[in-house]
């Protein structure tokens, strides 16, 4: 078991480090392919180094680049995260960050007259499928997703305003800078973004796991031990092929704790049957994980 642990661990940890590569690779691809020749904003903090870099060429005897205000604008991120979430969480972070600046500034723009609509579709679903992998295999990209976590984690609220109000702020930015026909632009680059990013990341969404165990009190120690999760127990089933007696446990789960639960019942019982269910919506209390 020691050695499976630690080809897991490994293999978590590559499949990590393979994810912000992926992510580093699309997000520079969208930004010098498609949203720079097309004049259009990003969301979030790759919006704002955009902007940026866009006033500084204006108005500006210096060029601020967008892969160097990218990195600058999410350092502070990396110290609230460090402190406020977790340090495993902000050292992926970091490392998503940094190859994704370096990749800005080694992928070089592309010098072609695409349409604006070709620019925004193509860039938003590039950029959102990178996004979306990378917090699928449980890593940030920086920025307002690490003030999205603090948000909730001290208030238990969605920061889906706050979210809102920025990327309005970047859309402005783009009305003023390009005119309102990029704007609208823009914005269709944050909607389609956001859509593919939903699309793909499915970690936010909650799943009932239902197990049949011959060991219950082991893996129930397991999972409140290590995810803090209600249990429901159903004594006395049966096997209808083995006729032994069972026992099954229903507990609901975030995506993010599917790792964590497969090795818990895969240590307790190697025997268990264990099924795994998409659910809708949670009614009553629901303890979210914690990020490390």
């Amino acid at each position: 078991m020691d050695h499976l642990d630690k080809f897991n661990r490994r293999y978590n940890f590559l499949s990590k480090l393979s994810a912000a590569l992926f992510y580093s690779i699309a997000v520079a691809v969208a930004l010098n392919f498609f949203w720079t020749p097309g004049h259009m904003y990003s969301s979030g903090i790759t919006g704002f180094a955009q902007l940026i870099n866009t006033v500084s060429e204006r108005y500006l005897p210096f060029t601020l680049s967008t892969s160097i205000m990218y990195f600058v604008l999410n350092f502070p991120l990396f110290i609230l995260a460090w402190v406020k979430i977790g340090h495993k969480f902000t050292f992926f972070t970091i490392v998503a960050v940094v190859l994704g600046s370096i990749m800005m500034h080694v992928i070089q723009p592309l010098h072609m007259d695409l349409d604006p609509v070709v620019c925004a579709i193509f860039g938003a679903t590039i950029n959102g499928i990178g996004t979306g992998f990378a917090l699928k295999n449980g890593i940030s990209t920086g920025g307002l997703d690490i003030i999205g976590i603090v948000i909730r984690q001290k208030t238990g609220i969605s920061y889906g305003k706050f979210n809102i109000f920025i990327n309005l702020i970047i859309i402005a930015a783009a009305g003023f800078m390009f005119g309102w026909t990029r704007a609208l632009y823009s914005a269709l680059t944050i909607f389609i973004n956001g859509r593919v990013i939903d699309a793909v990341y499915t970690q936010h969404k909650k799943m009932q796991v239902m197990i049949v165990t011959q060991h219950p009190q082991h893996i129930i120690d397991g999972i409140q031990n290590k995810m803090h999760r209600g249990i429901t127990i159903l004594h006395d089933a049966e096997g209808a092929y083995s006729h032994i007696e069972k026992t099954v446990l229903i507990t609901i789960i975030d995506r993010y704790d599917m790792y964590d639960i497969r090795q818990i019942v895969q240590k307790a019982d190697p025997y268990a049957f264990m099924s795994v269910s998409e659910v809708e919506k949670v009614y009553g209390r629901f303890k979210e994980q914690e990020i490390v």
